[in-house]
């Protein structure tokens, strides 16, 4: 990769009129969190057949053991990345309008971003299967699995979505809109393998989006509508792009 595709991404985000990042699970990688899909990643070890919301209710105590290793337990020694802050710096600066995310370990919200979209909802809470009544997590609740609802005695389960069921709302409808506004799109850490999520940065390249593309390797996105393709890590690439619009702010008149 050429400092000179640097730079051109970073005169199109400066330019941008409605700049959209929209992440998966390979910005979170330097976190410390497995990614889903890939070489080693959580699928080549574990069985998705357990997060399919059918099995989930079958199967509620294997389902939550294998939840809580791979999810929780994961995400609370992770802490946010030079990119997750890369981010909400570019949120600060006033230039990027929002997040959607296909990922659920809330490190937007700890590195500082607020306008965050979550594709496919979050870690934070448990809604009940009975009642629809929502919680948030508190660590208490797995001392005893599965963990039921207080209101009806229903099985809880995680506030994100499983195989099998549909994009929560109004993260879906906010998401599609966000994306046929935005004029640049930075595509980070996803490959766009996985639908309805796969869909959205080529909804935003045919209403007219310039589409930067951060991976370490080509994806399904690369040869079909992404613009400038910036290989390497999410947090070595993010970096370089705040590090330069700093510079390409301050050297504009008036700013010391």
């Amino acid at each position: 990769m050429t400092d000179e595709l640097i730079t051109m991404a970073v005169r199109k985000i400066l330019d941008a009129q409605h700049l959209i990042a929209f992440t998966g699970a390979g910005i979170s990688v330097e976190s410390g969190i497995s990614p889903f899909r890939g070489k080693g990643g959580l699928w080549t070890k574990y069985d998705p057949s357990l997060l399919d919301i059918r099995n989930f209710m079958r199967q509620p105590i294997e389902s939550w053991q294998l939840i809580i290793q791979l999810f929780y337990n994961q995400f609370q020694h992770a802490q946010p990345n030079g990119a997750h802050r890369a981010l909400a710096e570019m949120e600060s600066m006033g230039s990027l309008k929002a997040i959607i995310t296909q990922n659920i370990d809330n490190l937007y919200q700890r590195a500082g971003s607020v306008n965050i979209i979550e594709f496919h909802g979050n870690s934070r809470q448990l809604i009940c299967t009975g009642c629809n009544t929502v919680v948030p997590v508190d660590p208490a609740m797995f001392k005893t699995l599965p963990p039921v609802c207080e209101n009806c005695g229903a099985l809880l389960k995680p506030d994100f979505i499983f195989f099998g069921e549909g994009i929560p709302e109004p993260a879906g409808t906010l998401s599609f809109s966000e994306m046929e506004t935005a004029d640049v799109v930075l595509v980070i850490g996803t490959s766009g393998e996985i639908y309805p999520a796969s869909s959205l940065p080529v909804i935003a390249k045919q209403s007219g989006a310039y589409i930067i593309e951060i991976n370490p390797e080509s994806t399904n996105y690369t040869q079909s509508i992404t613009d400038c393709f910036l290989q390497g890590s999410a947090v070595d690439i993010m970096t370089r792009l705040i590090n330069e619009i700093r510079l390409k702010i301050s050297a504009l008149p008036g700013i010391n």
